[in-house]
C-alpha cells in the first residue's frame, strides 16, 4: 500500500528524517513511535506532502506521490490529528461531510455517509448530526475527527497522536473503536504516537525512530522479544516487557476445559486483561465465554504468569 524509499528531510542542515525506508502492507496498521523530536510527525506529513521531502520517494499503490498535485493527493488520504481539528462553527454532520462535499458528492450520498459513520462510532445521528463541536465531550470530538477523516472512504488514513489529549479510560475506548472500525473497513493506517503501549496495542508493525533514523521496523512481538538497540529496549521497558507480551496473546491460547466462579472473560480478550482481572478480583481462574456469552472453558492465573515468564 505504502512504500517509503530513502526519505530525507533536513532543517538548517540538521536531518530530521534521515534516509528512512519502510513498507506498509494493504490493510495493516503501522505505528510510528519515538520521543519528541525523533522525526515521526515529519515522516507522516511527507506521506501526504504537507511537508515536501528533500530526497527520497513515497509510493502509494505503486504511484509516486509527486506525480499529482498535493491537494488531489490529500483528498484521497484521511488525516486525523490530536485535538481533532474540527471546524467550530460547523455542525457535526457538516464537519464529517467536508471532504465528500469537496469531491462533489450529491446530498443524498453525503447524508447516507454521515449517518453510517455516526452509527459506526455509536453516536446516534438524530442526536449528534446537528450538534456543534463545542457541545461534545473530548472523546466525542475525537470520534467525529476520525469519522471526518474516513468520510471519503480513503484506503489510507494518517493519524498524528490522535488520542494523546484523552484521559486513559476514554483513550482505551477510542483505541478499541479504531481497531474495530479499521478491521471492518480494511483501511491502511499509519499512526504516530509517543506511547509504546499504544503502538503495541494497535500496530501490526511498529517503526521505532530516534534522531530522524529508523532503528527497527517489525511486528510488536519481535520488537518486544528482540529490541534492535538499547534505545528500543528502553522504550519497551524491562519491567513492562512481560506484560506487553501478554497484551499480544489471547485468552483462547490458554483456555482449558471446566468452569470457574465469578465474572467471565471473553475468549478474544488479551492475556493481559485476563491476568489483571485475576489480580483485581483475587481469583485463581476465570470462566471464559464465546461471542454468544456461553461458557466454553476457563483460564488459570498461573498459566498466564508462566506465559509471561516464558513466552513461546
Amino acid at each position: 500500500m505504502i512504500e517509503i524509499v530513502e526519505l530525507t528531510k533536513s532543517y538548517l542542515g540538521v536531518p530530521v528524517v534521515d534516509h528512512v525506508s519502510l513498507t506498509v502492507e494493504d490493510g495493516q496498521i503501522a505505528a510510528v513511535v519515538g520521543t519528541s523530536g525523533s522525526g515521526k510527525t515529519t515522516l507522516l506529513r511527507m506521506i501526504n506532502r504537507l511537508i515536501e521531502p528533500d530526497s527520497g520517494r513515497v509510493l502509494i499503490d505503486g504511484a509516486d506521490t509527486r506525480e499529482q498535485p498535493p491537494y488531489e493527493l490529500r483528498r484521497k488520504i484521511g488525516y486525523a490529528i490530536q485535538g481533532h481539528g474540527l471546524f467550530p462553527h460547523r455542525t457535526v454532520g457538516q464537519n464529517i461531510a467536508t471532504v465528500p462535499a469537496l469531491l462533489g458528492w450529491d446530498k443524498a450520498k453525503i447524508d447516507d455517509c454521515v449517518t453510517e459513520l455516526l452509527e459506526l462510532f455509536q453516536m446516534p445521528p438524530d442526536e449528534f448530526r446537528d450538534r456543534m463541536p463545542g457541545e461534545l465531550s473530548g472523546g466525542q470530538q475525537q470520534r467525529v475527527g476520525v469519522a471526518r477523516a474516513l468520510a471519503a472512504q480513503p484506503k489510507l488514513l494518517l493519524m498524528d497522536e490522535p488520542f494523546g489529549a484523552l484521559d486513559p479510560i476514554i483513550r482505551a475506548k477510542a483505541q478499541a473503536d479504531l481497531k474495530a472500525i479499521q478491521k471492518r473497513l480494511g483501511t491502511t493506517i499509519v499512526l504516530v504516537t509517543h506511547d509504546m503501549e499504544e503502538a503495541v496495542h494497535l500496530g501490526d508493525r511498529i517503526a521505532v525512530m530516534d534522531g530522524g533514523q529508523l532503528l527497527q521496523y517489525a511486528p510488536p512481538a519481535e520488537i518486544i522479544a528482540n529490541p534492535a538497540t538499547d534505545f528500543v529496549a528502553e522504550l519497551i521497558g524491562t519491567s513492562e516487557r512481560p506484560f506487553r507480551l501478554l497484551a499480544l496473546g489471547k485468552v483462547s491460547e490458554l483456555i482449558e476445559g471446566g468452569t470457574a466462579q465469578g465474572a467471565p472473560i471473553s475468549l478474544e480478550a488479551s492475556l493481559r486483561d485476563a491476568y489483571a482481572e485475576c489480580l483485581w478480583s483475587g481469583r485463581d481462574m476465570l470462566p471464559v465465554t464465546n461471542e454468544a456469552g456461553d461458557v466454553v472453558g476457563r483460564i488459570r492465573r498461573d498459566d498466564i504468569a508462566q506465559r509471561a515468564e516464558h513466552p513461546q
